[in-house]
């Protein structure tokens, strides 16, 4: 018998070993999945967005079946979907929590805020943000050169005038913008909430004025008309997003004209 006979007679041997080890295996070390799985992802949205605090649905899924996790943690899903999975796995559903959307908190775009460098690197935000701290005169202004739309697993995020814009009608509230955001400007807020200030700067009002046009100055005033649901944290207005906040006079009236309805 010559040597390539005895190669492939000895290599076909290996596999037929390998093939039957591994058919045994299959039938004796399996163990077997959890019918429920299936059922559980078919309920869950699979948009693998990591908001739930798993690397995705599956993993959720998972968690819920084998471990018991909470059944409302999927914001996508929504109650609904929540209360069909505790219902399938017998767990409690708990409180569903408020739906929340995110919200870029800058309205400075390449028509009110100034430039102070042009920057000619990535177009990308922690990139142009570790360059001198950004091209953008306002040093707690949206960069615009969209991570955060990049980044949002369901385009509910784009960019207008240079500046992100979130459509809060499609956003899932995963988080991911607000990871991404170098300069923290995303929040997530209460869907229903319908009025807020559109600015991050701190300074003082003549500070804020000389970088851009449409920032929070300091004034007060709005905190005066809405004393309950807006307070002053240094120079900067902000929305208590517990509180109710229906007053149109606030927009009308700011003179940053960073007070806006969205």
């Amino acid at each position: 018998m010559d040597s390539i006979t005895t190669s492939t007679l000895c290599i076909g041997g290996i596999g037929l070993v390998s093939a039957a080890a591994l058919a045994i295996a299959d039938k004796f070390l399996t163990v077997p999945e959890d019918p429920r799985l299936a059922k559980v992802l078919e309920l869950l949205p699979g948009a693998n967005c990591g908001g739930c605090g798993f690397a995705g649905c599956a993993d959720y899924a998972k968690a819920m079946v084998l471990k018991g996790v909470e059944t409302n943690l999927c914001a996508p899903a929504g109650s609904a979907s929540a209360k069909a999975i505790a219902v399938l796995l017998g767990l409690d559903a708990g409180r569903n929590p408020e739906r929340r959307v995110a919200l870029v908190l800058c309205c400075g775009d390449f028509t009110e805020a100034v430039r102070r460098s042009k920057y000619n690197g990535i177009a990308e935000c922690a990139a142009a943000q570790a360059v001198a701290g950004g091209d953008k005169g306002c040093t707690y202004g949206c960069l615009g050169y969209a991570s955060c739309v990049r980044v949002c697993p369901v385009q509910a995020i784009r960019l207008e005038k240079g500046i992100a814009q979130v459509n809060k009608h499609r956003c899932i509230s995963c988080g991911k913008c607000v990871a991404t955001c170098p300069r923290k400007l995303i929040k997530l807020v209460p869907y229903k909430a319908e009025i807020h200030v559109l600015c991050s700067n701190p300074e003082k009002g003549p500070v804020v004025k000389k970088v851009c046009g449409t920032g929070c100055i300091g004034c007060k005033m709005c905190a005066k008309l809405a004393p309950e649901a807006i307070t002053m944290d240094g120079f900067l207005a902000k929305v208590d997003y517990t509180k109710e906040l229906k007053n149109p006079e606030l927009i009308v009236k700011c003179p940053g004209k960073c007070i806006r309805s969205a």
